[in-house]
């Protein structure tokens, strides 16, 4: 998967899945996350690691990058670290470092499998050497007695609270987002996952006869898919491991759940124990699946010889690739409806249509360019699994329901053409992307990217559709405005008057809202994008943009009851001074009513 450093532990003989519960509602209006296995929750262990190997030099800031918030807090309190065992963390991450082309997620990956062999803090245990622990972990783990060293000498054990404090900050504003990508998800599949599987295992005889009949007793195993937001890791990429029944994503901060490849990680949740359930089915074709895998070993490329795990991966891969495909379509559908109740004439309606048939075209030519990806890393299937999705897509079948007669069409030689027929959408596809640098907006809208071509900055473009979502805000329609904030977000990454303006989004929304967990949620979730804005705002530069951010987060954090974090907020708007724009006065008001009995 790109984006994602991937590693997998098992162990034991795997349980047999529970059948399956009634699907989640499109329309549900909440979700209760731990109903479908998804808990959002910072790891103290990760912190430790992750701060351990800051020390040692391991730094995935991009050339030319300021330092992100957090990492410059972990530095400024690191300052004082022990010299000697700051050069002995970084000769040991210099003599275990990946050689090149790998990449920053790359070398921090095996840190992370790490993180989570040792045990919890204060004693950090690492498990004994075997064969059995991930060959990732084997590497670095001599790393663990200089993380114990670490912990007892650096003073993060004072710190970790405040740390802790910062991580849940980003899960609060994760878990907003990550209901919408569960919900999506699950209503696409018509299902909802299996979070309790059985296993049946056997009781130790006390009977001493020769002949005692063996006794099994039955043991339940939650399996649950852990979101676990690392402000320290290399940025852009999810960090993804599965440890027996429990399912990890580590994902950098500022990741967009809806968006990115934690969608694809908790498909593979969603997914694995209903190709467990139907292993007997699958396994009648095993030796065909065999054959597209050593066609695939001959074009020299590494595949994984466990049928199951083919199997698993192809279904992620093209239940990824129809969603987003569909998803795609829904949107060019809703722009073209739009434009089309603008259309003063036949010729603007036949035009609108043209342009909508286009845009459909490019989104399916890379709806099969993923697949071939997939498909060459292994995921032979995934072309089958995206036809049978196709047929099952608008009869709302229930994917586990169908699960057992999925292989039942399966026609190796007809998939071994796959790749050969595929090759010309691909080729446009790649075309497309290296032709338009705004490419996820061109492919839904062709027309902006010829709009936006006119400023070859963008920051006047930028403006307007800034513009645009402050009107959405004046009618209240907050939903629609974090969605096209979120859009631009992916073609202007880290900018801070889109960062503001999705705190202001959420802030107004809780604002409206009458649900106190809902309310609580959006303010979280304000805090959060306020602060990557400070994060990404330049001093010199956004000083009005700094200070009505702090001023802001003051009044959240004052309604909150967060008085003394509050305070601090609007000391540093005030510290910034009068300047046009800002919120100088406001902050004044806000810390002057915060000091009234």
């Amino acid at each position: 998967m790109a984006g994602v450093a991937q590693g997998q532990t098992r162990s034991a003989p795997s349980p047999t899945p529970r059948p399956s519960t009634p699907r989640v509602s499109a329309q549900q209006t909440s979700l209760d996350l731990a109903e479908y296995g998804v808990r959002l929750e910072p790891d103290a262990r990760l912190i430790i690691v992750m701060s351990a190997l800051d020390a040692a030099g391991f730094d995935p800031t991009p050339a030319g990058k300021r330092l992100s918030a957090f990492r410059a807090l972990v530095r400024k309190d690191q300052t004082n670290l022990d010299p000697e065992l700051r050069e002995r963390l970084k000769n040991f991450f210099e003599r275990k470092k990946l050689p090149s082309p790998a990449t920053a997620a790359d070398q921090a990956a095996r840190y992370v499998s790490l993180a989570y062999a040792l045990s919890p803090p204060p004693l950090l245990d690492a498990p004994e050497r075997s064969d059995d622990l991930p060959g990732g972990v084997l590497e670095v783990l001599d790393f663990a007695p200089l993380v114990r060293e670490f912990y007892r000498k650096s003073g993060i054990d004072e710190r970790l609270n405040s740390y802790l404090h910062a991580y849940q900050a980003e899960a609060d504003r994760l878990r907003q987002p990550t209901t919408e990508m569960v919900r999506a998800t699950l209503s696409y599949l018509h299902t909802r996952p299996i979070i309790v599987t059985t296993q049946r295992v056997r009781v130790k005889s006390t009977d001493k006869k020769k002949n005692a009949a063996a006794r099994y007793e039955t043991v339940e195993h939650d399996r649950r898919f852990f979101i676990v937001p690392d402000l320290l890791a290399a940025p852009g990429a999810v960090n993804f491991r599965v440890i027996a029944d429990d399912y990890f994503a580590i994902v950098p901060e500022g990741t967009d759940p809806t968006s990115s490849e934690l969608r694809r990680g908790y498909l593979q949740f969603v997914i694995d124990p209903l190709v467990l359930k139907f292993n007997k089915e699958i396994a009648l074709h095993r030796e065909q699946v065999k054959q597209l895998l050593a066609a695939r070993a001959k074009a020299n490329a590494e595949v994984s010889p466990d049928v199951l795990l083919v199997v698993s991966r192809s279904l992620v891969a093209a239940a990824d690739a129809r969603f987003l495909l569909a998803a795609r379509f829904a949107e060019v559908t809703n722009l073209q409806r739009l434009r089309l109740q603008q259309a003063r004439d036949d010729a603007a309606r036949a035009a609108i249509a043209k342009t909508a048939a286009g845009a459909k075209a490019a989104i399916t030519d890379e709806a099969i360019a993923s697949l071939v990806e997939d498909y060459e890393n292994g995921a032979v299937l995934d072309f089958y699994f995206a036809d049978q999705l196709h047929d099952v897509e608008a009869a709302g079948f229930d994917i586990a329901n169908f699960f057992g007669d999925i292989m039942a069409a399966f026609d190796p030689a007809r998939e071994a053409k796959r790749l050969a027929e595929a090759v010309i959408a691909r080729d446009r596809a790649a075309a497309a992307r290296k032709a338009h640098p705004r490419y996820s907006l061109w492919l839904i809208d062709p027309e902006a990217e010829v709009r936006n071509a006119a400023d070859d900055s963008g920051n006047v473009v930028l403006i307007s559709q800034l513009t645009e979502v402050e009107k959405l805000l004046q009618t209240r329609n907050y939903e629609t405005a974090e969605t096209h904030l979120k859009a631009l977000l992916l073609e202007h990454p880290g900018d801070p008057r889109l960062l503001f303006t999705l705190g202001q989004t959420a802030s107004l929304w809780a604002r409206d809202t009458t649900d106190d967990e809902l309310q609580s949620q959006r303010l979280n979730r304000a805090l959060a994008n306020y602060r990557l804005a400070v994060a990404a705002a330049a001093p010199e530069t956004d000083k009005a943009l700094l200070s009505r951010a702090h001023e802001a987060m003051g009044r959240i954090l004052a309604f909150l009851e967060r008085n003394d974090e509050a305070m601090k907020e609007f000391d540093a708007a005030i510290k910034i001074g009068e300047v046009a724009g800002g919120a100088y006065q406001d902050a004044i008001a806000g810390k002057k009513k915060l000091a009234q009995p």
